[in-house]
């Protein structure tokens, strides 16, 4: 039957042979479709015995023979393969690469073929009646997965297939059907399911269709495309054609708007038609404005449903005329419809019953003007029109005498605009809206010389336009040429404003664009007047504007050179800017390598790249690289794909030349493979992290995903390792429960992602062509989660434990644990189990917030929902306390009630004792306060009277200053501190002492026998240290070292500065350079913490740079102000009671140096002489609380006043004798045979234990060594045994001290940090003006210069932000340079600095610290006295700070050149002031110390390799390391 002749059509396309007569076949495998087209003609019946004969002959020995009955078709059933003695050959009607399965059913005339294959997809193929492919179409089922052979109809509905795969089932309808909208798209598919329905208007398989059994209801693609035919008879429309029968049926025409006419059928059975009354007249629609014409639309509407439609117009011929007045005549004869022209009214009429005298015309005989060309006309001048006419005898109208075809019109029309176009018209005199025809409309230019032209080559230029047009260059202007014409038309030399590009390829070719004024009055004039150099630039027509560009295409250079552009018109004119033939040069490409799908954006690398018009990077000479971008190093652009993998030449045109590039190679490997992804689930709202599985992935530079139908949008991708990418899935939309795997794509590099599949055959089909997706992904529902209870408030008392357990829905995505984020508030909760249902998570930080409550959240991706509402609970706590202390509170009183009654008496008493005890403390607390108002008003009168001004400062010498600031402590290089040596005592005590320093040595002492070559070692390394490349790679060197500790780096870089004391410019640049490597390394973290300690080298050096700058400064502007406040801080302490052990005092400004006591002291006044002064006898001031220590301090500070501090004789050395009588005197000391015993322990002697009086006369001399230094021992032995301060004025008063000590607070004694501050107020106040004031409106040098560049490198770095400003410039001179002072004025002064002092100085220098600080102080009660003493006055001294700085900031800048002349003035005053050799000697340890980083550190740097720095650094290693530790251990 038919399935028998589908089954003979059908080839394989294994490509077998068929088998010789006699010969046997095996049984194509199962997934050839031949098995069931072979089989099935010969199943059952007597088609048994042609398969039972072959069998028999080959049935093997003992197998015992089939019956017929028994056999089945297929291989399964038989003892041999299949064998046929006359083979059954046919020529294959359609080819596939990789079938699996058929399936065939007989439909309409037509054989369809069901073909599955090896990629899951199934093909249907309608064959004709002569076995021939008429329409293919194919389905994906399930990609990657082959269709089982297995593939059958639905037995109980044939129009569904059902097909299987390895893991799914599909039930497949046959076809499609709806997809086409129309008759004509249904039945041209040639799909013999499909059938045109029409009375349903609809395409349908053929039992979808009502009455389908009736003729016409339902027509397949066999019988073709049948057509309806409308026929228009005056007022009735006849419908012909395969109509189906209609009687019984409600039919009519139908126009729209609800406008239908009765239809009625005619004809017998065979030749029926339809005809209906057309649309009435009064419902005609309007016709359109500029349409002489309306389209109405007709359907033929049966049983409520319009089933077939057509068009027919109505015009109207008087429109025609109306709508073209200016050529009515012609477009009355010439239009779609039948219309006449009526002379006698100059209209168009329908027909001839409308005219009387309507002429049979064709277009050609109406009159008509005919076109002629018109000279152009000067605006507003008169001029002479002249118009002829055609046909004018058949103008019936009187105003045109036949003999008259030619009229003259004169005119004057007016234009302000450069040229413009006047139409010409004939009108007629009695008709004013009627004109004679004018097919091609004739205008008239009109032009205005004065417009349009702002030069003489573009005046001029109008010639060739017609334009009678002269310029003038006294009024630069173009105007009408007079009669007779002006001579002059030499226009001025070019003028070339602009040219570009500027530069372009030796080739030529460039498309070079001049711009400018008087470039040639026409194109002819420029060509060949265009050079660059002595090379043309053939300019280009088209391109061309009188005079104001020129385009022109250079000419080829033989050698790179630069040159101006110059045009030649009848003058010459040049460039200011010149044009460069250069050479382009195209180095390297990178990526080397990429898919050959394409997509891989590469760069090509090489110089002069941006040259040119026009580029072109070509791969493998046939294919663009595009999207190009370029500059002058780079060229960027995305590869083309190939068909193969292979390296393939990039080829760089320029101007589409030769190739820039001939050994640049791009490889076009292998496409990634993407084998898998995982998960294939997603939650709708997406996040979900996808993994890829492949190889390739190195060559991916870009990965995105998307979804196709259902994707919201397309996510981008990372790139792990060659075989891992990740993608969040997209957020899915119309998705519902159930719905299929949606197909995934992968664009690679921006290339969709498809396997290298089989090509198909040269007549696939376009819809075959469509890429189907490997991957799916399927969408479920976002997981629900929920509390255990499903509570929206979760109660929790903070600091107590959280644990949450959520509960979550069944799903089926599969979610790991990693993939669940719980949230509280901010706050993560750590997941601790997952499971399908349950979640646990824990919270091991403290919930304590200002916030009562805290959302619960839950992310899955991009899924983010808030299952509950945490709520820190208290309040209950609180009102349950509150209850119970209440209780407790009420018994209480009932209690106190009671025990009131029983006490009053005993309570009265009490009342009335503790009245007496809080007036005698009132009382104390009253005179404490009124004695410290008084001190407070008193104090600074007496300090400014008793402070001797005229006394001398003791700066330290320039050398000492330096010393003591660079080496403050004990560093590596010394084994102790800068000692000033003890003073031999003389005579006379102002002897001068030297101090001693390693570097203040004038001879660098050595053994003669190492001196050469060590000379020589320090004299080259001194000249290595003064290579700026060298120091800096040294220093860099050193500080990566771990052991390289701060010390050693503060240590290293005041030895650099020594080393480099007579150089102080180059030191300058060194710091500076190094600073900028600082500031770049913190500019990259946070800028503000630069400059903050001192923890590297250059920021030692950055202090030592300031304290040599500032010296000048400080001496002559800070020393007196700064002098006069320590000596004031001295005096003030000295004025009342110190302790002479812990040394606290009454008066201080330090918290911890308050002596919290009121002690009675006395002052005494002494007459003081002493031996080895010299001098007349002083008046010295003491309290009676002194010990006698103390005493000889005060006595050496009144005579050596004028002297400095490292000369004066120690207390030690000294002995004080007192004159009782004239023959009594008595030798004071602290201890002697007379000091009082307390509890075991001797009290030192003070004034008062001696008794000494007013006005008692003393006598100091310098004491026996021998006797000083036993002295000296017994009062450490004794100190050590624990000897207290007391006086005998304190004794007596024992007993009423120690029973008031717990009555009087030690805070009301901080009113004497008070009175302090205000008595040096003044000093304090003055020393800050002098160091925050800029003197003769010039600040120090070195202040503006360094502030300057700190500015500097700010703006380079696009750093802002003015508080960062101020923290570098207070980091780099007050906090680094002045506090350092302050804290140390041994520093400056040779003086003694007290502990007591020292604490002093401290709490000034952190209230300049406050005012130079930007942050706001949080000061209260508990705030330390040290920032609260100073705290009003901070506001007003940072207004002083900011000041300052804004005053150095506005003084004009300092140049390089007066920097370094101060620098060299630094350098030339101070010479010869240090022993350099042994600076360089010590800086020589540390690079021995570091010899192999130090010249790996020079082998590495570019710079210092070129010039061979590491092997003169060799060189002194060399020259010293054999004797410099011999000889200075000898030294």
């Amino acid at each position: 039957g038919t399935q028998g002749s589908a089954g003979a059509a059908l080839g394989a396309s294994e490509g077998r042979q068929p088998a010789a007569p006699g010969e046997g076949s095996s049984l194509p495998p199962a997934r050839s479709p031949l098995v069931p087209f072979y089989c099935h003609p010969w199943c059952g019946g007597e088609g048994g015995a042609a398969v039972n004969g072959p069998l028999a002959g080959r049935r093997a020995p003992g197998v015992p023979r089939l019956q017929p009955e028994q056999l089945d078709c297929g291989a399964a059933h038989l003892q041999h393969p299949l064998a046929i003695i006359n083979p059954v050959t046919a020529t294959p009607v359609f080819t596939y690469s990789g079938l699996t399965a058929v399936a065939v059913a007989s439909v309409n005339n037509y054989t369809v073929v069901f073909l599955g294959t090896a990629s899951g997809g199934l093909l249907k193929i309608n064959l004709d009646s002569t076995m021939k492919v008429i329409s293919r179409r194919s389905i994906s089922v399930a990609y990657g997965e082959p269709v089982h052979p297995i593939m059958q109809f639905d037995p109980s509905d044939s129009t569904y297939l059902y097909l299987m795969t390895s893991y799914q089932m599909t039930r497949v309808k046959v076809a499609a059907c709806n997809q086409y909208p129309t008759c004509t798209e249904c039945l041209a598919a040639a799909d013999a399911y499909c059938g045109w329905c029409t009375m349903e208007t609809r395409c349908s398989l053929q039992h979808e269709c009502t009455n389908f059994t009736g003729a016409n209801f339902w027509a397949s693609a066999s019988e073709g495309v049948q057509q309806l035919t409308f026929f228009f008879f005056f007022l009735i429309i006849q419908i012909n054609g395969t109509i189906p029968n209609l009687n019984g049926t409600n039919i009519s025409c139908d126009y729209g708007n609800n406008i239908r006419t009765v239809a009625r059928v005619a004809g017998d059975y065979v030749n029926q038609f339809i005809y209906c009354s057309l649309l009435p007249r009064e419902k005609y629609p309007a016709f359109p404005d500029d349409q002489d014409h309306v389209v109405v639309e007709t359907a033929l509407r049966v049983n409520s449903k319009n089933i077939i439609r057509a068009n027919f117009t109505i015009y109207d011929c008087k429109r025609t005329g109306n709508i073209y007045p200016k050529r009515a005549c012609t477009s009355c004869l010439s239009a779609r419809w039948r219309c006449h022209w009526c002379p006698s009214t100059y209209t168009c009429v329908s027909n001839h019953s409308q005219c009387d005298d309507a002429l049979r015309m064709k277009k050609i005989d109406c009159p008509r003007i005919v076109p002629a060309s018109l000279d152009p006309m000067p605006t507003g001048v008169p001029r002479d029109i002249t118009i002829s006419l055609a046909n004018a005898t058949f103008s019936q109208v009187n105003e045109f005498p036949e003999s008259f075809s030619l009229f003259v019109f004169c005119v004057q029309l007016h234009t302000s605009e450069k040229n413009d176009l006047f139409p010409v018209n004939l009108q007629l005199k009695d008709r004013p809206d009627r004109f004679i025809d004018s097919p091609e409309m004739m205008t008239v230019e009109v032009y205005n010389c004065a417009t349009g032209s702002a030069d003489c080559s573009q005046c001029l230029g109008r010639e060739d336009l017609g334009h009678r047009c002269v310029w003038s260059e006294s009024s630069s202007s173009c105007r009408l040429q007079g009669e007779p014409p002006q001579t002059s038309d030499v226009c001025p030399a070019p003028e070339i404003k602009k040219i570009e590009p500027l530069r372009g390829p030796l080739e030529g070719g460039t498309l070079l664009t001049i711009r400018g004024r008087n470039l040639g009055r026409r194109f002819s004039d420029v060509l060949g007047a265009v050079r660059i150099g002595s090379v043309h630039c053939a300019p280009l027509p088209h391109r061309y504007v009188v005079s104001e560009a020129i385009v022109c295409r250079t000419g080829e250079a033989q050698e790179a050179f630069s040159d101006v552009v110059t045009v030649n018109v009848s003058r010459e004119g040049k460039s200011r800017e010149r044009y460069s033939y250069v050479l382009p040069v195209v180095q390297s490409i990178a990526p080397l390598n990429g898919p050959k799908a394409g997509g891989t954006r590469v760069t090509i690398r090489g110089s002069k790249l941006d040259v040119g018009s026009e580029l072109r990077v070509l791969v493998n000479s046939s294919k663009q690289c595009t999207d190009l971008s370029r500059n002058d190093s780079t060229i960027t652009c995305t590869m083309p794909s190939a068909e193969l993998t292979a390296a393939v030449p990039v080829c760089v045109q320029f101007e589409n030349k030769s190739c820039a590039s001939y050994d640049i190679m791009f490889k076009f490997e292998k496409n990634p493979v993407i084998s898998d992804i995982n998960p294939k689930k997603s939650q709708i709202s997406g996040g979900r992290t996808i993994t890829l599985e492949g190889r390739g992935f190195e060559l991916v530079q870009n990965v995105s995903m998307l979804v196709r139908g259902i994707g919201r949008e397309q996510t981008s991708c990372r790139v792990l390792t060659d075989t891992v990418i990740t993608c969040p899935s997209p957020a899915a939309s119309n998705v519902t429960a159930g719905s299929k795997p949606a197909p995934v794509d992968f664009y690679l590099n921006g290339r969709l992602y498809a396997d290298d599949r089989p090509a198909l055959d040269e007549e696939m089909y376009p819809e075959e062509a469509l890429h189907i997706s490997k991957f799916s992904l399927e969408y479920y529902a976002d997981p629900q989660f929920f509390t255990a209870k499903k509570e929206k408030w979760i109660k929790h008392h903070p600091g107590e434990p959280l644990t949450l357990v959520i509960h979550k829905e069944p799903d089926s995505l599969g979610l790991e644990s990693n993939e669940y984020q719980v949230k509280i508030g901010l706050i993560s909760c750590e997941i601790q189990i997952v499971s399908d249902k349950v979640i646990h998570c824990s919270v091991n930080e403290s919930l304590s917030t200002s916030e009562r409550q805290l959302p619960v959240t839950i992310q899955v991706g991009k899924f983010n929902y808030t299952i509950a509402m945490l709520h820190l609970g208290g309040g209950e706590t609180a009102i349950i306390v509150s209850i119970v202390i209440c209780s407790i509170l009420l018994v209480l009183s009932v209690v106190a009630l009671f025990v009131f009654c029983t006490k009053s008496r005993r309570a009265e008493r009490y009342w009335q004792k503790t009245l007496l005890q809080m007036e005698e403390m009132e009382s104390q607390i009253r005179e404490e306060i009124r004695k410290g108002f008084a001190e407070l008003q008193t104090d600074m009168t007496d300090l400014t009277k008793e402070l001797n001004r005229s006394q001398g400062i003791p700066f330290l010498e320039y050398k000492h200053f330096v010393t003591r600031t660079f080496f403050p402590k004990c560093s590596s290089l010394y084994e102790e501190c800068y000692i000033l040596p003890t003073p031999q005592l003389s005579s006379q005590v102002g002897s001068q002492v030297q101090e001693t320093h390693p570097l203040l040595v004038g001879e660098w002492k050595i053994p003669e026998n190492c001196r050469p070559n060590m000379e020589e070692g320090i004299s080259l390394f001194s000249t290595l240290l003064n290579n700026k490349h060298f120091l800096i790679v040294f220093v860099h060197a050193l500080e990566q070292q771990k052991d390289f500790a701060v010390r050693d780096r503060c240590n290293l870089a005041s030895l650099l500065t020594i080393a480099l004391h007579g150089k102080l410019e180059y030191y300058t640049s060194i710091m500076k350079d190094l600073l900028v490597d600082l500031i770049d390394a913190s500019a990259s973290k946070n800028p503000k913490l630069m400059l903050r300690r001192t923890e590297s080298v250059v920021e030692k050096m950055l202090t030592n740079w300031m304290s040599i700058c500032m010296y000048s400064y400080l001496r002559e502007t800070v020393g007196e102000p700064f002098f006069l406040l320590i000596c004031a801080i001295k005096q003030q302490i000295n004025k009342g009671s110190i302790d002479a052990i812990t040394g606290k005092a009454r008066y201080t400004l330090n918290e911890e140096w308050l002596l919290r006591e009121n002690i009675e002291a006395k002052p005494r006044n002494l007459n003081v002489s002493f031996q080895g002064c010299g001098m007349d006898s002083l008046s010295v001031r003491a309290m009676d609380t002194d010990t006698l220590s103390q005493v000889k301090e005060k006595i050496l500070e009144a005579f050596c006043k004028n002297v400095p501090y490292s000369q004066w004789p120690r207390v030690e050395d000294v002995d004080l004798e007192w004159f009782a009588t004239s023959t009594d005197s008595y030798i004071l000391r602290d201890l002697d045979d007379t000091s009082v015993v307390e509890d075991g322990r001797k009290k030192l002697n003070t004034l008062a234990h001696y008794k000494i009086p007013e006005g008692a006369s003393l006598a100091m001399s310098l004491s026996d060594k021998k006797d000083s230094t036993l002295s000296r021992g017994n009062l450490s032995l004794l100190l050590l045994l624990g000897v207290l301060p007391t006086d005998e004025s304190v004794e007596h008063k024992k007993s009423h001290r120690q029973s008031h000590r717990k009555k009087v607070l030690p805070e009301i004694y901080l009113t004497r940090l008070l009175s302090t501050k205000g008595t040096l107020q003044k000093f304090l106040d003055d020393l800050f003006k002098a160091i925050l004031s800029i003197r003769d409106d010039k600040p120090p040098v070195a202040v503006k210069y360094f502030f300057d560049f700190l500015e500097e490198q700010a703006e380079k770095r696009g750093i802002t932000d003015p508080d960062t400003m101020h923290i570098w410039k207070t980091n780099s001179l007050p906090l680094r340079f002045w506090v350092n002072i302050l804290k140390n004025p041994q520093f400056v002064f040779d003086i003694d600095k007290t502990d007591h002092i020292d604490a002093c100085l401290s709490v000034i220098a952190q209230a300049f610290i406050d005012a130079c600080s930007l942050s706001d102080l949080q000061l209260g009660k508990d705030s330390p006295t040290n920032k609260l003493l100073y705290a009003k006055e901070i506001p007003e001294y940072r207004k002083i700070v900011q000041r300052y700085y804004k005053q150095i900031h506005d003084m004009p800048p300092l140049s390089e050149q007066e920097m370094n002349a101060h620098l060299a003035e630094e350098s030339r005053k101070y010479r010869n002031e240090f022993n350099t050799n042994v600076a360089m000697a010590e800086i020589y340890k540390y690079a021995k110390r570091y010899r192999s980083q130090i010249v790996a550190a020079l082998d590495a740097n570019p710079t210092t390799k070129r010039t061979q720095l590491q092997h003169k650094f060799e060189q002194v290693i060399a020259l010293m390391e054999d004797n410099i530790y011999e000889c200075c251990s000898e030294a």
